[in-house]
């Protein structure tokens, strides 16, 4: 009787031991206040900052994120849909944080702040998700900053160069080119094995659709992403945009790839929170944006980074684009924004409506990593030009009041205006690093001094298309090596000599004909 009553306590023991229960803690909330894409939920009382939560309602759950924790309640944000979610509707808490699906599946894809697709093609099917809210890598992580990332614009690449790592602000006006400019950069991008992603932040849906466009018509959709959070979208998926773009960039930096981000534009994404915050009723302050407004920004943008070999050596460049008002720097978010980045393109109203474009302003434009972030033949032919930029204009300033020049300012200004004019530049059309190092090499080294005025574009279009034909070995030897060698250079010259010459008989030639 001992025995049998000892075996089945052990046999017992055994069933006990290997139990496994299938029942899951869950925590339950309600709502008690709805209302602008907010809701109070109380009875989460273990609730996590950025956790998300399910709403059930009558259609289908709704999903919010938490964004107040309160002493009997929390404040969530809801991604769309918070006109279904009633008060009294139960609150699920998922234990998790806001996610965003990631992976070789969301190139060339349209996708809206959540992942899910706006193009109208098949459901994207991957398995990879990465937080939307990550802590960035720390400096032992991170080497310095010293490989271009070549944007395609003249002044850009020669004045202010971005280094992959770097963060650099396009800051301006409204309507006077700053999409333009990093929309040009990605098209630049083709060939060079470097992942795009490009943020709409309160955009029109209308605009996006033709920047979409142009990017499949330039074949720059096979390696970009595009996260679009509209202007008719809710405050909350402006809000959480542009970190679901760097969370889609950051599976690439894990796999030691290069990734170019384009915030467009945060602006709108502090105004989004802004208006958030208020309807959470935090506080406040300055321009009635919240304390806390400055480490929106500055946790999003401290995640571009340039990773060391031991991480895989990675990279994120982050183009965040600010929009100001009449000119106005000093701003509180424009501070803000050029205190965090490593630089900014300054776009100038003045320039672009005299038909500089695009409208870089070189004088209040500057790139804290520079000649870094420069291939030595480019350091080479382009170190003087920032200096002759910013002469020209303090000079053409002081030259309108009509007083007699002596030879060197006169010389100065006609160097000057020949460079503004080389620097104009048709959108949607980036010009490879090879060409622009001849055209930079032809103007400082005094060969379009004598091209007049309103013939430099088309010296410039009439050199490039001789050096195709002509130094096919030059440009592959710069493209391979990055250097100008001395070999190279005279070659150079006597390509540039060669074409003076051809020009000038043509010229002749087409006089001659009109003559008679």
């Amino acid at each position: 009787m001992s025995n049998s009553k000892d075996y089945i306590l052990e046999q017992l023991r055994d069933k006990i031991s290997d139990y496994k229960s299938e029942l899951k803690e869950q925590s339950f909330g309600k709502v008690i206040e709805v209302g602008d894409g907010i809701a109070k939920v109380s009875g989460l009382s273990r609730a996590m900052m950025s956790e998300m939560l399910e709403f059930k309602t009558s259609e289908g759950p709704v999903f919010g994120v938490v964004l107040n924790l309160e002493e009997d309640n929390i404040g969530v944000i809801i991604l769309g849909g918070f006109e279904l979610i009633q008060e009294g509707d139960e609150v699920l808490a998922l234990n998790k944080i806001l996610e965003v699906p990631v992976g070789e599946e969301m190139v060339g894809r349209v996708v809206d702040a959540l992942g899910k697709p706006l193009d109208g093609k098949e459901e994207i099917k991957t398995k990879n998700f990465n937080p939307m809210e990550k802590i960035a890598p720390g400096v032992i992580e991170r080497e310095g900053v010293n490989e271009p990332i070549q944007t395609g614009v003249k002044a850009i690449d020669s004045m202010i160069p971005i280094g992959r790592g770097q963060r650099e602000l396009i800051i301006g006006d409204r309507q006077i080119g700053k999409t333009a400019i990093a929309i040009d950069t990605i098209i630049n991008q083709k060939g060079q094995d470097i992942k795009c992603v490009y943020v709409a932040i309160g955009q029109k849906e209308s605009k996006v659709a033709s920047i979409v466009a142009k990017l499949q018509e330039a074949g720059a959709m096979d390696y970009t992403t595009v996260v679009l959070a509209g202007a008719s979208d809710p405050a909350s998926m402006l809000y959480i945009a542009p970190y679901a773009g760097c969370a889609i960039a950051e599976y690439f930096l894990d796999k030691g790839e290069d990734v170019l981000i384009v915030y467009d534009d945060l602006s709108k994404h502090a105004v989004a929170y802004r208006e958030i915050s208020l309807l959470l009723k935090r506080p406040p302050g300055r321009e009635a944006y919240p304390g806390d407004v400055f480490y929106l920004h500055s946790r999003l943008l401290e995640r571009a980074c340039k990773l060391n070999k031991e991480n895989k050596g990675g990279s994120i460049t982050a183009l965040p684009i600010i929009e100001t008002q009449a000119g106005d720097l000093s701003a509180y978010i424009p501070t803000n924004v050029i205190s965090i980045t490593d630089g900014q393109i300054y776009l100038e109203p003045e320039l672009f409506y005299k038909g500089n474009r695009p409208a870089v302003n070189a004088g209040l434009s500057v790139s804290r990593v520079g000649s870094a972030a420069q291939i030595k033949a480019m350091k080479k032919v382009a170190g003087k030009m920032r200096l002759e930029a910013a002469q020209y204009r303090e000079l053409a300033a002081f030259a309108q009041f009509g007083s007699d020049l002596d030879k060197e300012t006169q010389s100065k200004l006609e160097r000057g205006a020949r460079l503004m004019e080389i620097f104009k530049q048709d959108q949607y059309k980036p010009f490879p690093v090879d060409k622009q190092i001849l055209v930079f090499y032809s103007l400082t080294n005094g060969y379009m001094d004598d091209v007049p005025l309103d013939k430099v574009a088309e010296f410039e279009a009439g050199v490039i298309e001789y050096m195709d034909d002509k130094g096919e070995e030059v440009v592959s030897d710069i493209n391979k090596t990055g250097e100008l060698s001395e070999k190279n250079e005279n070659k150079l010259v006597k390509i540039i000599k060669d074409y003076k010459d051809t020009l000038d008989y043509l010229i002749k030639k087409k006089e001659d004909k009109e003559d008679k």
